[in-house]
């Protein structure tokens, strides 16, 4: 998805929405269950749109106070041609009511125009900027996302998989000392120490990885 600025404000912003982000949002925006094994129809990218086109509007009306009029135009489109000024990716808090995993691109254009603002900003404006968004951008930052934790991989021939019994030993390629991976929808957001709480394995974060691989 791409978001066109256009007025007081000019440049654009790309959104890269994977499947099961944009099945569970169209899902709820629909009033359906979520069910992540749903086929993903048409309606559901226009429901998807049809939420992005809401909030932009939302967010021109905010911008205006500060710019003047600007027009924010939703589009579906492949990925961007211009190099990214700056990136970032949403993701839901746990007890969210659909997952959403989200990457967001700035051009340079229109980051060059935000920034000064940005620097404006007390902590405790954006803060409560925040607390008191619209509801639809509410919604997307409470959508559940799962993570895994990874301790190694390694590259098995057909033949050894199939002698796998109970008992046997599968070496990974990481040593005991070395981190273990992070994982959110099957990329690598963080790496860090594993330790035990409660019963339950868990990591301590030792390094936030700046664009998930």
């Amino acid at each position: 998805m791409s978001v066109v600025v256009a007025g007081s404000l000019r440049g654009e912003m790309n959104l890269r929405v994977p499947r099961l982000t944009v099945l569970g949002l169209g899902q709820l925006f629909l009033q359906e269950s979520q069910n992540a094994a749903a086929e993903l129809r048409p309606d559901h990218r226009d429901a998807l749109e049809e939420l992005l086109r809401q909030s932009a509007g939302q967010i021109a009306t905010a911008l205006s106070s500060r710019w003047g009029e600007a027009q924010l135009r939703v589009q579906a489109g492949a990925s961007p041609t211009w190099s990214a000024g700056m990136r970032g990716w949403l993701v839901s808090a746990a007890e969210a009511p659909c997952r959403l995993l989200m990457e967001w691109q700035l051009s340079s254009a229109i980051l060059a125009a935000l920034k000064p603002v940005v620097k404006e900003i007390p902590v405790n404006a954006s803060a409560h900027a925040a607390a008191s968004g619209p509801d639809k951008l509410d919604l997307l930052m409470d959508v559940e996302l799962d993570v895994a934790l990874r301790f190694g991989k390694r590259s098995m021939r057909l033949r050894e998989i199939l002698e796998l019994d109970a008992g046997s030993v599968v070496e990974l390629d990481r040593q005991v000392q070395e981190p273990a991976d992070l994982l959110l929808d099957g990329k690598l957001i963080a790496r860090g120490e594993v330790v035990v709480v409660d019963g339950n394995y868990g990591l301590r974060v030792l390094e936030i990885v700046s664009s998930p691989q």
